[in-house]
């Protein structure tokens, strides 16, 4: 019996010929000064559309309405859990980044294979860690509280809102953000400095 020779992707084949795996480029997006539910909506919708997302600085997102109100708010949301076993859930994340995944949890069908895959591309962080305290990173303007919030209207910082209710890593992230943002200066001081450098010696040559 002559064996036949199959070409890749023809029937019968067990290795059909498929679409290259597309390499997204992850985007880092600066939450300070932003709306939460209108960051997270935005951020749901790109999750879904096979957008690799990283969130840095979570607790300096913006909730609107009082510090006081949106405590008393999330001190209700501690009260549901379990009856017969609390360990079991609803889990009750302290930690701002933590909240900010929760909230794009709900805008997402998280129980579906989409959703999960969706929410696998999301990565939240406190402060900005290393490396992306090297990498651009942009804003959503329509999700900005300069342009959705009147001024004078009560906002609260999801930091604080999170210190409030039993977060223990404010202190801490707040002295590695002053460590960053030195070490920033120093690279834009020098990066000045060797541009005017440059700068000097082009205009030096060009006379």
């Amino acid at each position: 019996r002559s064996i036949r020779s199959r070409t890749p992707g023809s029937r019968g084949s067990s290795r059909p010929n498929r679409a290259p795996v597309k390499m997204v480029k992850p985007t880092i997006v600066d939450a300070r000064a932003h709306m939460l539910g209108r960051l997270a909506s935005v951020v749901a919708r790109q999750l879904l559309e096979g957008q690799q997302i990283v969130v840095v600085r979570c607790e300096m997102i913006n909730i609107s309405g009082s510090h006081y109100r949106n405590r008393l708010k999330f001190m209700e949301y501690l009260r549901k859990r379990m009856n017969t076993n609390p360990s079991r859930g609803p889990y009750h994340f302290r930690a701002p980044s933590r909240m900010f995944y929760r909230v794009v949890r709900g805008m997402i069908p998280h129980k579906t294979a989409r959703g999960q895959a969706a929410l696998g591309r999301l990565k939240v962080f406190d402060g900005i860690p290393h490396p992306y305290d090297k990498l651009k990173r942009v804003v959503v303007p329509d999700a900005l509280k300069v342009t959705r919030i009147k001024p004078g209207r009560a906002t609260c910082v999801l930091g604080k809102l999170a210190s409030s209710v039993g977060w223990q890593h404010a202190e801490l992230i707040e002295s590695l953000e002053a460590k960053r943002k030195a070490r920033s200066d120093a690279f834009y001081q020098k990066k000045k400095a060797a541009d005017a450098i440059r700068a000097k010696a082009i205009k030096e040559v060009d006379a």
